[in-house]
């Protein structure tokens, strides 16, 4: 069954790892990037991870896996190199409505983390259902030459826009027909060569009809 793509909320919310090791480091720096609260349980810990939980207000757990440590998790991570202490952390899931992702086993996941192209607040996400991570991550660095700073660059301006936007314009369908003409590739062109104080004035002529009903 196809999955749900979304991009998920964590800013203060919890979520748990479960491991310590060097896949379980980079799980929690992913985790931190997203703004969670973040729980580590494990028994042994790669040497990064101290200092990780030290600079970045993490609370580190040094035990056995216990399901008592799941509660009030949005989701967890299992990354342990026990498969059952993995499976046993997926059931605990399944039974306490928590969603899990267990590291290399897609049977036991019921989400897939994307191989990710960030720039800025622009991302590309890129989701192989969990069975070829390696072509997910060979797809990440193609896109990565595509989309560039300047893509990253382009958004961020075209998000204070669109709030001028919605002040100026009052027709819902203008308002879509002149974001729709903003973000072509002859406006992303515009910017590069101009930068975006010329852009924005290029930009202002659709608000104010100017430009209305022409190809840019």
């Amino acid at each position: 069954m196809a999955k749900y793509p979304i991009f998920l909320e964590l800013a203060g919310r919890l979520a748990v790892v479960i491991g310590g090791g060097a896949v379980a480091v980079r799980k929690a720096q992913m985790l931190l990037a997203a703004g969670a609260r973040l729980v580590v349980v494990a028994e042994h810990v790669d040497d990064m991870l101290p200092d990780l939980c030290t600079r970045s207000d993490v609370k580190l757990i040094r035990s056995k896996y216990s399901r008592n440590y799941l509660a009030g998790a949005v989701l967890v991570i299992a990354a342990t190199n026990n498969r059952q202490v993995n499976k046993q952390v997926y059931k605990d899931c399944q039974e306490l409505e928590i969603l899990c992702n267990v590291v290399d086993d897609p049977e036991l996941c019921d989400f897939f983390v994307p191989a990710v192209v960030k720039r800025g607040d622009l991302q590309i996400a890129i989701g192989t259902e969990g069975y070829c991570p390696a072509y997910a991550g060979y797809l990440r660095k193609k896109l990565e030459q595509t989309f560039t700073d300047k893509h990253g660059e382009f958004l961020a301006e075209l998000e204070m826009l669109r709030k001028s936007i919605i002040q100026v314009v009052p027709d819902q369908a203008d308002r879509k027909a002149i974001l729709g003409q903003l973000v072509d590739d002859k406006s992303f062109e515009y910017f590069i060569e101009n930068g975006p104080a010329k852009w924005h004035t290029y930009a202002h002529k659709f608000m104010t009809g100017e430009n209305r009903g022409q190809k840019t």
